[in-house]
């Protein structure tokens, strides 16, 4: 393991800084810290301090969205269940099973949700979802299995939820961007919360670099999460889905030419 200088930590606290932003906007931290983290700690223990740096820059992100909040409290509501239990039990699938499974549905989970987000508008048109105010019946149904496809792969590994989150959110009848991502965020940090829980019980986060770069998560969170809602409408999707199909196409690219067999590494097995 490479010495601590002072190098590793500036590239600690900008990728948090960096990654609370993302996350803010469009979701897709992880890629950012996960791989900082990665180059001095396991697999396991880079993935949950990433974790647990990255949560009060998300709670952070959905204070910038406040307004946008009391306007999907029912949307959060409902979908409130369905994250925290797969939440948990997408931690508890990290910490016991290899990661073999996800690291192969990863790429083609967040295209999916991209390509899905950019048709949008003409799927919700054609499904008539959300055309006559909060959705009901098998809209809410598939809607709550999906996100709590999400909060599991969302415990398990998580980069790109908040890219899968915005391509089902607006079914439940959100009226604009910016009130999809407030629920996003929201919902984000409570998968990302119980899973910190099950991180913490499970020994697994290094605190003398998650407190430093939960700090940085904070402001860029903040930010973030404001700069967003000045933006119009048109461009947030814009960044949203070129961070996507960057994402998408980043982890496939991993996946197809990286010399090691695993882009995302398995995790330690328990002695």
């Amino acid at each position: 393991m490479p010495n601590e200088t002072l190098v590793t930590y500036v590239l600690l606290i900008l990728s948090a800084l960096a990654a609370g932003a993302v996350n803010s906007i469009a979701g897709g931290g992880t890629l950012l810290t996960f791989p900082a983290l990665l180059r001095i700690l396991g697999s396991v223990e880079a993935n949950a301090t990433s974790t647990i740096a990255l949560l009060p820059g998300s709670l952070a992100g959905a204070l910038g969205y406040r307004k946008e909040l009391r306007q999907s409290k029912r949307l959060i509501l409902i979908l409130l269940a369905p994250s925290i239990i797969g939440g948990v039990a997408g931690a508890l699938l990290v910490t016991r099973f290899p990661e073999k499974v996800f690291s192969q549905l990863v790429p083609w989970l967040i295209l999916t949700a991209s390509v899905l987000f950019l048709v949008q508008a003409p799927l919700k048109k054609l499904t008539k979802a959300g055309q006559q105010g909060p959705a009901t019946g098998w809209t809410v149904v598939v809607v709550i299995f999906g996100q709590l496809l999400i909060a599991i792969y969302g415990g398990y590994f998580g980069a790109g939820i908040g890219i899968l989150m915005l391509s089902v959110l607006p079914f439940m009848g959100t009226r604009n961007i910016h009130e999809t991502n407030g629920a996003k965020t929201f919902l984000a940090s409570i998968i990302n919360a119980v899973t910190v829980v099950i991180f913490i019980a499970e020994g697994k986060v290094v605190w003398k670099y998650a407190l430093v770069m939960a700090v940085s998560a904070i402001i860029g969170g903040y930010v973030g999460a404001r700069f967003a809602r000045r933006l119009p409408a048109v461009y947030v999707r814009a960044i949203v889905i070129t961070i996507g199909l960057s994402l998408g196409l980043y982890y496939l690219w991993l996946q197809l030419f990286s010399p090691t067999p695993e882009p995302i590494p398995e995790p330690i097995p328990e002695s």
